[in-house]
């Protein structure tokens, strides 16, 4: 494991002085004690006392002696000389001219502060069993290890060993708790088991591939067709027999990491593993499987019945439109003879006919009601002609469905449940009657539909009724599958009993809750009562907002803002900086980010173990570069070099690519792109913003769909980009089609892993919704959203009576606060299970919002968001500044989404993966491009603007706070790919351009 993996950071950090302490190290670590003065004291000369201190101070904070000690940073011999009242510091470079006494000291403080040597016997045992506790638990990567490991030694006072000495400790931990892992697992199934796991491995008489492989093949076609083949796919799977082997004894994370390796590994390799090794792997890839079988099927399952709802329905369209001219003559015809019933003539009926036949005769008004009798429906019955139809094609899999589909219901769910129950016991049967069967859910037009004259079951009928009920319901999850990740019961991940009650109080004390239900809503009473009462107080003095009265209604007209101008001064200065900026070729880029970051140590191989692959790093940027541009390995293959052969290049992204170690490398990047100075006048990285970038998916797929807006007459997905106020993009979501964002923007939140704090988060009108505001405000989030129309936008209040002056008539609708407080606590459970993880935001905003019929738990919460945004519409209209900022920030977004889609050029920017793991694997390193590209513009950028300050150029802090690291003319995109580190500058920066030279 070489010590390049280990992140520059990291590498700054160890066992030096990487910056200044601040004051709150230095007083925790270097304010002497009683103890530690009379340990001083009896050193001869001023000198002697400061080095003799410092080095306690040093082996403190940093865990080691220097072998200078003289070379601590100026603040810390300062401080020291202070307590020490030693007037002039410098005097601890005489200290360090002897270098026997700073040995001779630093074996005294040794000594009498009980710092062990790595080395020591009891220093390794403890050191060990602590390593081998951690690897046990976790699957962490060994840059996150080295950290803890040199946090836990500083604690347990052990002074630490060289680097590559730790990073060897690390590696043999993690080897020996990989035997372990795989020797426990491998006991779990039996010998029938183990030898179905086995034969997953051959490759059958007649086939190309092995079981295994034919099993990992995901279902792309969605048809009849495909779905039989998706729940033959499960039944396979199921038959290994595995799915019920408990593996709770062993780490979650671990079992994880192995199905990951087990499923993308060719079935050569694992045939070559020893077999505890083998057995293990292939067990977790079962298991996986089996959860990644069951959510295929189910996608199929919910896009199939989708299509033929949908053709159904415009079918039924289609039809009524061709029926329309023989209705609007019918139409004609009735009305004449109406019109004459509205005013009859005198006499008797033979009259009253008379009188009609002058404008239409009887014939056509009997040929009129004919046709308005075979054609007029209900519009609410309009598809089922049609749908009765498409039976046969249900059929193909109706069977299939029926024995393999394993559900379970919440309340809300059972009569759907019990249909589908009945649907499964009428197969084989034939002339049911109707009361046979549950017809709880046959209301409106289906009612008629499922009965025939004889009281027989209409069994197209029912089949329909119970497949469309049972598509509803999956969505709004009242019917769930157990097993299932996407289609599973989200209720059930939240915290409960004793976790929930242990947490409680951290959770409502860290997010400033209270645990008391009226407590909370006095407080927020209170929060929304001086809102309104300060925003109604400086109404009158803001021009840019006016109460207008629109049928009838008082709505809120705001003036929209101007556009901000552009000063000289910063004309001036983007082009200076476009003018020195230097040119590059984007793999240079790339490789020249990977040398200041090391990400691609972040890179591990799947199966989690070492290589010793020689440049692996390039052959990284290669792989990355190609998928990010979206040309494909072929540009990148330079036979001659062994790192970009094409064989090299392919089992790098079949090993090395995939969205944790992205994620992990995008981190890095996120760190340094944070510390570089120009950063601070662009942002603190606690403001971030949401927004997707769609792309067109020409290939068959289950995780794409249609949306003709962005995607024409084809399918494609969304990919949902946080960026932080910084310009770094921290995280990233694929969605199919367009579904609506809000349903994901806090998982970005939540989900993220690099070191920025976003507090707040900015989106489009699109990602708005009160539950929304509800369930950021529950954790600690300002939900900011860009509004298009506020003046649609409802107001609400609390306090009933309160006078709120001329924004009385806006105030009009009154939260239910005995809501609030009947599912307080169960709110609070939501802010728990979303902040640890245990579920995700958008997989209960799907169950509390069921599909237009939210759950008691969900109008609570939706009550409790429209206090936040009521909050926040007061902000908006009172704040032109905020409404700015929100502006700003969304600009860059559709800025950085500009730089992407250049990027991201070949195969005319269409995204051409089956599969919803390789949709995210490749957009991730296409953010994670994208993100190298921003980083060493910042760089540059920054280098260039002290450059012209250094030479009297008149720079202004709001210029440079309106500079931006998305240009790209200075960057060749396109059709040059070479990596080689022989253009790289050997240390720093490259130079910068003199703008005099010609271009």
């Amino acid at each position: 494991m070489p010590v390049s993996f280990v992140s520059t950071g990291q590498q700054e950090r160890y066992a030096r002085y990487s910056a200044d302490p601040d004051q709150g190290q230095l007083d925790r670590f270097f304010h002497l004690s009683a103890r530690d003065r009379a340990l001083i004291a009896g050193r001869r000369g001023a000198h002697n006392r400061l080095g003799f201190a410092a080095q306690i101070g040093t082996v403190r904070f940093l865990g080691v002696f220097l072998p200078n000690p003289a070379e601590v940073p100026r603040v810390v011999a300062e401080y020291l000389a202070g307590q020490l009242e030693i007037p002039d510091w410098r005097v601890l470079h005489d200290y360090a001219r002897r270098e026997g006494t700073n040995r001779l000291h630093a074996g005294e403080i040794q000594s009498a502060y009980g710092y062990r040597d790595f080395a020591a016997e009891d220093s390794q045992a403890g050191f060990t069993g602590w390593l081998q506790a951690r690897v046990k638990i976790g699957a962490e990567r060994p840059t996150v290890l080295f950290d803890l490991a040199t946090a836990w030694l500083l604690e347990a006072k052990i002074l630490l060993p060289r680097p590559s000495t730790l990073l060897r400790a690390i590696a043999q931990a993690r080897e020996q708790s990989n035997v372990r892992v795989w020797d426990e697992l491998a006991s779990l199934p039996n010998r029938v088991q183990q030898a179905r796991l086995e034969e997953l491995l051959v490759t059958r008489t007649g086939e190309r591939s092995s079981v295994l492989d034919r099993l990992r093949r995901a279902p792309t076609r969605v048809s009849a067709s495909g779905l039989l083949g998706a729940l033959e796919r499960l039944d396979s799977i199921r038959a290994i027999g595995v799915g019920n082997v408990d593996v709770s004894p062993i780490p979650p994370s671990r079992v994880a990491a192995l199905a990951r390796y087990g499923v993308v590994a060719k079935a050569q390799t694992l045939a070559r593993m020893t077999k505890p090794r083998r057995i293990a792997t292939l067990l977790a890839a079962a298991q996986q499987l089996e959860i990644a079988a069951t959510d295929d099927a189910l996608d199929l399952l919910d896009q199939l019945l989708g299509s033929l709802l949908s053709r159904a329905e415009k079918a039924g369209k289609n039809e009524r439109a061709r029926s329309q001219p023989a209705v609007d003559s019918a139409a004609w015809a009735l009305s004449q003879a109406v019109q004459v019933l509205l005013d009859p003539p005198e006499g008797d009926v033979l009259a009253l006919w008379a009188a009609i036949t002058q404008h239409v005769s009887r014939n056509d008004l009997e040929a009129a009601v004919a046709t308005l009798a075979q054609i007029n429906v209900d519009p609410a019955d309009v598809h089922l002609n049609d749908l009765m139809t498409r039976y046969t094609s249900v059929r193909r899999f109706l069977p299939a469905l029926l024995r393999t589909l394993q559900l379970r219901a919440a309340p809300g769910g059972e009569a759907t449940l019990e249909a589908f129950d009945a649907l499964r016991r009428l197969e084989g049967r034939h002339n049911i009657r109707v009361d046979a069967v549950s017809i709880d859910l046959a209301t409106g037009v289906w009612r008629h539909r499922i009965e025939d004259e004889n009281g027989f079951l209409n069994r197209r009928a029912y089949t329909f009724l119970v497949l469309e009920k049972l598509r509803e319901s999956l969505r709004r999850r009242d019917v769930f599958v157990p097993g299932s990740d996407r289609w599973g019961d989200p209720r059930a991940k939240l915290l409960e009993g004793v976790a929930w009650e242990t947490a409680r109080p951290q959770i409502a004390a860290g997010y400033g809750h209270s645990l008391d239900a009226d407590q909370q809503i006095t407080t927020l009473a209170a929060e929304l009562d001086d809102a309104y009462r300060a925003v109604a107080s400086r109404l009158h003095d803001n021009p840019a907002v006016r109460i207008e009265s629109i049928d009838g209604r008082a709505r809120p007209v705001l003036t929209p803002l101007d556009r901000l101008e552009e000063p000289a001064s910063l004309a001036a200065l983007r082009d200076a900086v476009n003018a020195r900026i230097p040119r590059v070729d984007l793999p240079d880029q790339i490789l020249e980010v990977a040398g200041w970051t090391r990400f691609p140590g972040e890179f591990t191989h799947v199966s989690e173990g070492n290589t010793s692959a020689q440049n692996l790093h390039l052959s990284i940027c290669a792989v990355l570069l190609a998928e990010a541009c979206n040309v494909g390995l072929e540009p990148v293959v330079h036979p001659d070099n062994p790192a970009l052969t094409r064989a090299r290049l392919s089992w790098t992204d079949q090993n090395y690519i995939r969205t944790e170690t992205i994620a992990a490398a995008n981190a890095r990047l996120v760190e340094m792109q944070s510390t570089i100075p120009i950063t601070a006048f662009w942002g603190g990285g606690d403001v971030a913003s949401a927004d997707g970038i769609r792309f067109v998916v020409p290939v068959r797929t289950l995780n794409a769909g249609p949306n003709p807006r962005y995607f024409g007459a084809g399918r494609g997905i969304t990919y949902l980009n946080f960026l932080s106020d910084q310009f770094s993009g921290f995280h990233g979501i694929v969605i199919p089609g367009t579904l609506r964002d809000s349903l994901y923007i806090l998982d970005g939140l939540l989900e993220q892993q690099t070191g920025l704090q976003p507090t707040e988060l900015m989106t489009d009108t699109a990602g708005y919704s009160d539950q929304v505001f509800g369930l950021f405000r529950l954790n600690g989030y300002q939900f900011s959203p860009r509004l298009a129309d506020i003046g649609g936008t409802r107001f609400w209040r609390i306090n009933r009576d309160a006078d709120y002056g001329p924004l009385n008539d806006l105030a009009t609708h009154r939260i239910n606060t005995a809501l609030i407080a009947t599912h307080w606590d169960d709110l609070l459970r939501i802010a728990g299970s979303l902040a640890t993880g245990t579920v995700k935001a958008s997989e209960l905003l799907r169950v509390l919002q069921g599909q237009g019929r939210p759950t008691p738990l969900g109008r609570a919460l939706a009550e409790y968001g429209r206090i936040a945004k009521t909050t926040y519409l007061l902000a908006y209209l009172d704040d032109d500044s905020y409404r700015r900022r929100i502006l700003t920030q969304l600009n860059r977004t559709e800025s950085r989404h500009a730089l992407a889609r250049d990027v991201f050029h070949g195969q005319r920017g269409q995204l051409r993966q089956r599969y919803r793991e390789g949709q995210e694997d490749q957009l991730g390193a296409l953010g994670l491009v994208v993100n190298a590209i921003v980083l060493w513009n910042t760089r540059y950028i920054d280098a260039v603007v002290n450059q012209l300050r250094a030479e009297g150029y008149p720079v202004n802090d709001t210029d440079v706070a309106r500079l931006s690291p998305l240009i790209r003319d200075h960057i060749n995109l396109l059709g040059r790919y070479r990596f080689s580190t022989s253009d790289l500058p050997k240390e720093g920066l490259r130079p910068l351009r003199n703008p005099n030279t010609p271009h």
